[in-house]
């Protein structure tokens, strides 16, 4: 078990005031049981108190909205967790997780990767069998053809155009292994959080077997261990925004988001 102090804010800079601001966050990590949350805070600012809600996904979601005029709005979470991935249980999974959705439907290099893919388990002579065998597979030939590279896409880029592109950044490891895996018929879930690093908030998958969905870490090339902390989960990076909303005005603006995830030793608070 790993005992994680944690934060991570968002801001929002408009280049004008903006009024009538309604907002959803899927921003407060749920308890599990392979994770415990403690101490959680969060601030809103220009202060106000949002509605609590659950999504399709079981996602934590806050509704609010601000009606007075305002050029920043920002959000910052913090707390404690208590990680332990031993402590996963059993869970249903939707059938919708074995179809690819709108960030993971596949063009021609998509294909062709996962027909090589399901080639390399077909010769590896029942070597690798379980579907977190086969995606972990997937996820390795995903790892040696895509590059991190950051800023060389966006948030609207697909599965098929980052692998296409041969780089990108967690979200499109995340997605191009997802694909992969549907396509060898696996069931899997994008999910959204963050590590014991400082910068951004991460993402990586979960794959379903023996009634349990197992994580894995695309970017890193590696099992999820205890110093994640979950967010989010869904089909993929759009079912999983951290932030959505809408304003009144023309106003542009610019997002600037920062994480943190220190941890702690067993006695420190």
């Amino acid at each position: 078990m790993n005992k994680l102090r944690f934060s991570y804010q968002t801001e929002l800079d408009f280049s004008e005031a903006v009024s009538g601001h309604r907002f959803q966050l899927r921003c407060l990590p749920p308890d599990l049981p392979q994770q415990r949350i403690c101490d959680l805070e969060l601030e809103i600012s220009p202060a106000c108190e949002p509605g609590h809600e659950t999504d399709s996904f079981h996602n934590p979601v806050l509704i609010g909205s601000i009606d007075e005029p305002h050029e920043t709005f920002s959000y910052k979470v913090s707390g404690l967790a208590f990680v332990d991935q031993h402590l996963i249980r059993t869970s249903p999974y939707k059938p919708l997780y074995r179809f690819q959705s709108d960030y993971t439907r596949q063009g021609p290099a998509l294909a062709a990767l996962t027909e090589e893919v399901r080639e390399s388990i077909l010769a590896s002579g029942g070597k690798v069998s379980s579907p977190v065998e086969r995606a972990t597979f997937a996820m390795h030939a995903v790892h040696e053809r895509l590059a991190y590279v950051p800023g060389s896409t966006t948030v609207e880029t697909c599965a098929e155009e980052a692998l296409a592109g041969g780089s990108g950044v967690c979200q499109d490891f995340a997605q191009v292994t997802i694909s992969v895996c549907r396509g060898l018929g696996l069931l899997a879930k994008y999910v959204a959080g963050i590590y014991t690093a400082e910068g951004a908030t991460h993402a990586w998958i979960e794959v379903y077997q023996g009634g349990r969905w197992h994580p894995l870490d695309p970017t890193n090339d590696c099992a999820v261990g205890d110093s994640y902390v979950k967010i989010s989960n869904g089909r993929d990076y759009g079912d999983c925004l951290l932030s959505i909303g809408v304003f009144n005005g023309s106003a542009e603006q610019s997002q600037t988001v920062h994480a943190r995830v220190d941890e702690l030793a067993c006695a420190e608070q």
